[in-house]
């Protein structure tokens, strides 16, 4: 995903880092046991967890790249006990490092993970916000571009802009939604009913699997 304006993808990781722990900065520990719909099975301790160990495993050369389903449970199970601000604090020694990483190797999958989960959180503790941010703007039209489906997406934004992906044989799809919403379905935060649920012009595609690069969720999020 590197198609997109030209943007040091560790800064962005940094933003993101500094807007989720401004947002959990004066949480409490009853609400970092909150637990988190989208990621079901996990808290906001756990989030962050899996965010921290992500940057400790990929420090010490543990990972190269996603980390898989296995190693993702052992991070949040290596901090369960792990006090927030600790937690916070260790984010921020270590990340610094880790963005020169993802800025070095344009490495997008670290950016992504971290403006999809400050979302998850800013939902478990209904905090929206964030959601206007030129990151989920550039998330989205990333997301579109990569979209490999036997048919062409086009989402046309509020104000008229519109993401396109890669034209295809098929027919082509519109959609009017948010980049914030393009970011929630293609990351699995959205179930098939309710991307069905959006604008479309013509109807939407019937099988809308291409759509989701993780998910799609079983049931409703209801993120409003």
């Amino acid at each position: 995903m590197t198609d997109t304006a030209p943007r040091l993808l560790g800064e962005e990781y940094a933003r993101g880092r500094a807007r989720l722990t401004a947002l959990l900065a004066s949480v409490s520990e009853e609400e970092w046991d909150r637990p988190v719909p989208a990621c079901p099975g996990w808290t906001v301790r756990g989030v962050v967890a899996h965010l921290v160990g992500t940057v400790e495993d990929a420090l010490a050369g543990r990972i190269t790249g996603p980390p898989s389903e296995e190693l993702t449970a052992e991070q949040v199970a290596r901090a369960a006990t792990a006090a927030g601000n600790d937690l916070l604090a260790r984010w921020d020694e270590l990340a610094p490092a880790f963005e020169e990483v993802v800025t070095a190797g344009e490495i997008w999958p670290a950016v992504l993970d971290v403006v999809s989960h400050e979302h998850d959180v800013r939902h478990a503790l209904d905090r929206p916000g964030g959601r206007d941010e030129p990151i989920v703007g550039a998330a989205a039209e990333a997301l579109v571009g990569v979209l490999a489906a036997p048919w062409t997406l086009e989402v046309v934004l509020p104000g008229g802009a519109a993401l396109r992906s890669e034209p295809a044989p098929g027919p082509t799809y519109r959609v009017r939604t948010t980049a914030f919403e393009v970011l929630r379905l293609r990351l699995g935060r959205r179930s098939r009913a309710e991307v069905r649920h959006l604008a479309w012009d013509p109807i939407p595609p019937p099988d809308l699997t291409p759509l989701f690069v993780f998910g799609p969720r079983a049931t409703p999020l209801r993120e409003v």
